[in-house]
């Protein structure tokens, strides 16, 4: 067996779609799952996921790390502060939190650990 894999993303391991204007793609690399995240104009958390989960929470309480290649998130905290990041930023967004397309560009994005990690 090789210590090397490759997968693509247009054939993924999972298409995962169940949210309005969002749509993910899961592969299993050396025994971690990286997510391909693409998101559409006007995705907002609080509007196109939270009415369809089960949740108490006003905001999201997953944790995400990744990679943004094209587009801009903002994402702002129960606490009141915001983080916006834009293609070629890394990121790491800690439970309690809406985020937003920012613009009329759709996002692109990779995540490698938080909640996809876990």
């Amino acid at each position: 067996m090789s210590g090397a894999e490759t997968k693509s993303f247009d054939k993924p391991d999972q298409e995962f779609k169940q949210f309005d204007n969002a749509d993910m793609y899961h592969v299993n690399v050396g025994g971690q799952r990286l997510v391909q995240i693409k998101l559409q104009p006007g995705w907002k958390w609080s509007k196109d996921v939270k009415p369809k989960i089960d949740s108490d929470s006003a905001s999201c309480q997953a944790n995400h790390i990744g990679v943004i290649v094209k587009g801009t998130v903002c994402a702002k905290h129960d606490d009141g502060t915001e983080i916006t990041y834009t293609a070629g930023s890394a990121y790491s967004v800690k439970p309690g939190h809406d985020a937003w397309v920012v613009g009329d560009e759709p996002v692109i994005a990779y995540e490698f650990g938080g909640v996809w990690g876990e």
